[in-house]
């Protein structure tokens, strides 16, 4: 791996991630939204894979190149798009409302800094397997297959499981209950999970050199724990926590890792 290439990407994507948030904290502004955010979210690292996509070139193997590069742009912007399509119509999120309305000073300047600023550092340190492989010169190798096919599975289980909720929020007579059908059946967050599967399996496309290895290894678990223990299945168990029938499909419905549905006698709480 190219050092000081690598050292400028590093520089360069840092600017695309901080760019897409600025330029989605002006739009916020004009409408005074900032659910906008977790469209950008997706879009910031799309952003990031396109420029190191560009960079790289002449560094990196082609294949593996493209490949790491279509991945993450993939499952970003169908990410962006599904919040987007989610949020249509809708007023602000009650997380960023809360968080606002308890904001010292302006708020504007807070959740520049609190959510905007923040989730730009984190797409950049989330990224940096995306950014390493690229710079490999190895071609295609089972890591490379492996973390490739670990990916489609993640993106699959995050498209179905959205797919499904959508659907099941779509029909008026689910208005009000807990959706416990499909994937969401074996785990109470699919989506969160096949995040957790997309980015261990990017990771994976590092891993030809070791010490890229080791520089990213601290992407997968900032993103597993964000989706386990952060803003992914902790905050959003706490939204649901006084939802009826929600105590009932906790106690049968995996936290996180998928598996069939539990016994009612048996409540022992995984992930």
């Amino acid at each position: 791996m190219n050092g000081p290439a690598f050292a400028v990407n590093l520089a360069a994507s840092a600017g695309a991630a901080l760019a897409v948030m600025l330029a989605t904290f002006a739009v916020a502004l004009v409408r005074g939204v900032h659910r906008i955010v977790d469209v950008a979210w997706g879009l910031a690292f799309t952003a990031v894979a396109l420029v190191t996509w560009t960079l790289s070139a002449g560094y990196g193997d082609d294949t593996r190149r493209l490949a790491v590069a279509l991945a993450t742009c993939l499952w970003g912007l169908r990410l962006a798009v599904h919040i987007a399509r989610r949020g249509r119509g809708h007023g602000e999120d009650p997380r960023y409302a809360r968080m606002l309305a308890r904001a010292p000073g302006r708020p504007a300047l807070y959740a520049l800094r609190k959510v905007y600023l923040l989730q730009g550092a984190l797409v950049w340190l989330v990224s940096l397997p995306v950014q390493a492989a690229a710079y490999l010169p190895e071609g295609v190798d089972v890591l490379l297959v492996a973390g490739l096919v670990l990916w489609a599975v993640g993106l699959t289980f995050e498209a179905v499981g959205d797919h499904q909720l959508a659907r099941f929020k779509a029909d008026p007579a689910h208005r009000g209950r807990v959706m416990d059908q499909g994937l969401w059946s074996w785990t109470r967050h699919p989506n969160y999970f096949g995040d957790f599967l997309v980015w261990w399996g990017l990771y994976l496309t590092a891993c030809a050199d070791w010490t890229a290895a080791a520089l990213t290894l601290v992407s997968p678990l900032v993103m597993s724990g964000l989706l386990i223990w952060g803003s992914g299945k902790r905050l959003l168990d706490a939204h649901m926590a006084d939802r009826p029938g929600w105590s009932a499909y906790a106690a049968r419905t995996s936290g996180f890792f998928p598996r069939p549905p539990r016994r009612a006698a048996d409540r022992t709480e995984p992930l």
